[in-house]
């Protein structure tokens, strides 16, 4: 038997596939930390070893998830109904495309990631939803992932796109990533935006920056390591573009502050790209 519990003969599809079942991977255990089912026993074992580390880990995936919802709900409040989600990850309770589609049902939301757990699920997910497309792609690759069927039949150029990067590039070491970046939102239309959140360490409070680079530690090992960039960092990330208020803030305090709120370490921003 294999570890997700099927046949030799799954195992091997599931190599073909690009599944690894040796090695920890960040879409799988944040599923895990988010309660899902679509994650393998390797997955649970390094969240438990990043509890261990941040006992506040599982926290900061909820809070990062009820920034998405924030940001998509603000997405659609300025008009802007299409969504391309870089790095979606497993698809769990209150995806891009239901909170869209619950307020517009001609929204259009294109899901984006490697990690074949994440994508055959999120086929699952959507069903036949006209609207939904996921494409297994690099998102390194912005060439690739803009011309493919997914993306390039379903999003139309000439109207805003919400670009999503939602937890996902502290898990992108590539020195190219400001370049990679720069190439998506010139391929999208005025009056689009960058919608980010991201871990970091660069904090005022010691305490706070601990416990993410313990995050960071917790991580070790597994298929997908973590960078902390710092705030500089972060906002070259975003190009310089115009920051939406209140900027660049803990996740908890996007698009208001909130007080007695555990911040998470994490900060959010959404940008105007034109």
């Amino acid at each position: 038997m294999t570890d997700a519990g099927g046949t030799w003969r799954e195992a091997e599809q599931a190599l073909q596939a690009g599944i690894d079942y040796e090695r920890a991977n960040a879409a799988r255990i944040y599923d895990y930390l988010l309660g899902g089912a679509c994650n393998f026993a390797v997955d649970r074992e390094q969240a438990a070893k990043i509890l261990t580390q941040n006992p506040d880990m599982a926290y900061v995936c909820r809070a990062n998830r009820d920034f998405l919802r924030r940001a998509v709900e603000w997405c659609l409040s300025q008009g802007i109904t299409q969504f391309l989600d870089l790095g979606s990850g497993v698809p769990t309770a209150g995806n891009v495309h239901e909170i869209a589609l619950a307020q517009d049902p001609d929204a259009r939301v294109t899901y984006i990631d490697f990690e074949p757990v994440a994508v055959a699920h999120a086929h699952e997910v959507i069903g036949g939803l006209e609207n939904v497309s996921v494409t297994r792609a690099d998102m390194r690759d912005p060439e690739g992932v803009l011309a493919a069927p997914g993306v390039h039949d379903l999003l139309d150029p000439a109207r805003p796109i919400a670009l999503l990067t939602v937890a996902v590039l502290h898990f992108v070491p590539d020195p190219e990533l400001p370049a990679v970046l720069a190439r998506y939102r010139a391929a999208t239309a005025p009056g689009s935006v960058h919608v980010m959140s991201h871990g970091s360490a660069d904090h005022d409070d010691p305490e706070l920056a601990a416990r993410t680079r313990a995050i960071q530690d917790g991580y070790r090992g597994s298929a997908t390591e973590v960078v902390l960039r710092t705030r500089e960092e972060i906002r070259e990330l975003l190009g310089g573009l115009e920051l939406v208020p209140p900027g660049l803030v803990d996740i908890v305090d996007w698009p208001t502050p909130s007080p007695g709120a555990r911040p998470t370490g994490g900060y959010a921003a959404i940008a105007r790209i034109a």
